[in-house]
């Protein structure tokens, strides 16, 4: 299998939201996997300070750059050992923005590794794990690039789960849907419910056994998303309408929809399929680990 991209796309095979805590932030818990395809990054370790530049299909959606959470991690982590060397770092931005794929913490996490291996610093080095839970809560889970479920606001991550490779298609219906307002619908619909404390453990590994785990979890944001970005229900429609396809799921807060496949030949067809009829959507067939 060939090697993850430097910063790949989060997918969120489940997500169970509980009640807002006294804080306003959402418990939750949820198997987290990575797929084949996402943003790449690169540095050029030279100067003093940081710099970024972007380029890509999704450039203009990256944002001001002094704003990126590149730039962010790369700082945060020099707060907690100074003296590090800086650099240019250059991004590639191959995802979408808004979209629940976790692109900008991918992004965060790369930085914080490569700027470790530039300078020489343990990977498993716990001033990394700080770094990344200052820059954002996905971000921890992005530094391994590995499958966990992560719990509490998602910053409590158990042992890597090893799950079977999954052929899949990412679509996202070219609109994104804020985090905040999906959030803001769920409280609204008061459809939260106790978190059912799954663990590591939990989870089966033999393909057959881990995809019928899989159909009885859940995205518990998918209809106040549908309400703040009703696009998402479209896209799902579309891969519910392809053949082959054994389990449709939102991703995160959306507005990324997934459907998983028995091959990566029906992933290709139902791709195909959907980009037939959407021809403005970004449809992605990828493997999921």
């Amino acid at each position: 299998m060939p090697p993850l991209p430097t910063a790949p796309a989060k997918v969120n095979l489940f997500l169970h939201a509980g009640s807002p805590r006294a804080d306003g932030y959402h418990p939750l818990e949820s198997l987290v996997a990575f797929a084949d395809f996402g943003d790449e990054l690169t540095l050029a370790a030279a100067a003093e300070d940081f710099a970024i530049r972007v380029g890509g299909p999704f450039v203009n959606a990256a944002g001001d750059p002094d704003q990126n959470l590149v730039l962010k991690a790369a700082r945060a982590l020099r707060e907690r050992i100074p003296g590090i060397g800086g650099g240019e770092f250059h991004l590639t931005k191959n995802l979408p923005a808004g979209a629940g794929l976790g692109g900008g913490s991918a992004d965060a996490a790369a930085v914080l590794r490569l700027l470790a291996k530039a300078n020489g610093i343990d990977p498993e080095d716990l001033r990394l794990r700080a770094a990344a839970e200052a820059t954002g809560a996905d971000v921890p889970v992005c530094l391994a690039r590995r499958s966990r479920i992560i719990s509490g606001i998602g910053e409590v991550l158990s042992e890597p789960v090893p799950i079977p490779a999954l052929a899949a298609v990412l679509v996202w219906p070219g609109v994104p849907a804020p985090t905040p307002a999906v959030y803001r619908a769920f409280d609204a619909g008061g459809t939260a419910t106790a978190l059912s404390g799954i663990s590591a453990k939990d989870i089966p590994y033999e393909r057959g056994a881990f995809l019928d785990f899989l159909a009885r979890q859940r995205n518990d944001l998918t209809k106040a998303a549908w309400h703040v970005t009703p696009e998402i229900a479209e896209a799902d429609a579309a891969l519910r309408a392809s053949d082959h396809a054994l389990l449709v799921r939102m991703s995160g807060s959306g507005s990324a929809v997934f459907a998983i496949y028995e091959n990566d030949a029906h992933a290709q067809e139902g791709a195909s399929v959907v980009k037939a009829r959407y021809p403005d959507w970004w449809v992605m067939p990828t493997t999921l680990r």
